[in-house]
């Protein structure tokens, strides 16, 4: 059997697959203080070994936010790969320490398994120099490895590759597609043929579009500007992290309450939906221009999976690129993937399962 593990700063995500990937059992352990995680893998072991689980397990998939350079796929965990995970965490020092910690845990609590590491970027290794390079100092990037990366990676891989599926059998292309994974975290791919091309987010994922509490792009001087101000980078780096987005708009950022305040006139709530439509629409042609034309647009993760309204506003943006959606179907829920679309670029939602792939991704390697 296989268990993923999820390990953020602050919340441990797992989930229990067996060897058809069909899975058994799933839990969110919230609000993680000092000394949490090991109370989390504590719990995790208990839970399994209620339902005499916890001798089954022979693989665990750990999910790793920044692999860097060198991990552009899976890879089998051991004491040399966890020193090469630490020495990358000043890229993710938000995500990073925490992934490791929830594999030191695990691999002292299943030892046995054998642990992998799934990593966020690895879709993205496939993007063309011109595309993940910046136009900065060359020794940024070959001393500090300053690049774009790219995260979501696990999400878009296995949206994108539901949607070929499903395009397939409706004889349609699946060439030139690109995904949105639109949650509190947003984040846009390019793909074609199955290899990403381009995406938003870049040596962090701040970057990109404007995000439930992230800045997505900003101006790069306004750093330097607001440190000459007096507000230090530490700061900065919080704000934009966890004080931005939707939130900084808004006050809020949860989009059904944002949609629901704008309908009573909300001029905040009605500002921050449209920008954060408008950041959207701008990527998806941008994108267009790099493939070449689209084949479909496929919207995932909670905001896209669940927001009709954010779909038909965005699409509406696009109708240019012969997207056009089927109010019927776009209004209609389902936790299968769907076409929701009646024009020549199909439309598309997609359920991400972020932990399923990781599972089959690690099953594979190992």
């Amino acid at each position: 059997m296989i268990l993923t593990i999820n390990a953020g700063s602050s919340s441990l995500k797992y989930a229990v697959f067996d060897a058809d990937l069909a899975q058994l059992l799933e839990g969110l352990i919230e609000e993680l203080a000092e000394g949490g995680h090991q109370r989390a893998i504590e719990q995790v072991v208990r839970q399994l070994r209620e339902r005499g689980l916890d001798s089954d397990i022979t693989v665990v998939a750990h999910r790793v936010v920044h692999g860097g350079s060198r991990f552009r796929s899976p890879t089998r965990i051991d004491n040399e790969v966890e020193r090469a995970i630490e020495a990358i965490a000043p890229l993710a020092p938000l995500h990073n320490p925490a992934n490791l910690l929830g594999i030191r845990l695990a691999r002292a609590a299943f030892p046995k398994a054998r642990h992998v590491a799934v990593f966020d970027t690895a879709f993205h290794a496939t993007l063309p120099e011109h595309a993940y390079r910046y136009a900065v100092p060359s020794y940024w990037y070959e001393q500090h490895a300053v690049r774009k990366y790219g995260f979501h990676g696990t999400s878009h891989a296995y949206v994108s590759g539901v949607a070929c599926a499903v395009l397939a059998k409706a004889d349609l292309p699946c060439q030139k597609l690109v995904t949105l994974h639109l949650g509190n975290g947003c984040s846009a791919a390019a793909i074609q043929d199955g290899r990403c091309m381009d995406t938003t987010m870049g040596l962090t994922p701040l970057a990109g579009l404007m995000m439930g509490t992230r800045s997505g792009n900003i101006d790069p001087g306004i750093s330097a500007y607001l440190a000459r101000e007096g507000i230090e980078v530490g700061v900065q780096e919080t704000q934009l992290n966890k004080a931005s987005g939707l939130k900084a708009i808004a006050g809020d950022n949860d989009m059904r309450t944002l949609l629901a305040r704008r309908a009573t006139g909300d001029e905040q709530a009605r500002l921050a939906v449209a920008m954060f439509v408008y950041r959207i629409i701008k990527t998806v042609g941008a994108y267009a221009a790099v493939l070449g034309g689209l084949d479909g647009l496929v919207f995932t993760a909670g905001i896209g999976e669940n927001s009709d309204q954010i779909r038909e506003e965005v699409c509406e943006g696009l109708a240019f690129l012969g997207i056009r959606l089927s109010a019927k179907l776009n209004r209609e829920r389902s936790a299968d993937a769907r076409l929701i679309s009646e024009g020549e670029c199909a439309v598309m939602v997609v359920p991400t399962d972020e932990e399923r792939a990781m599972a089959k991704q690690a099953v594979a390697l190992a």
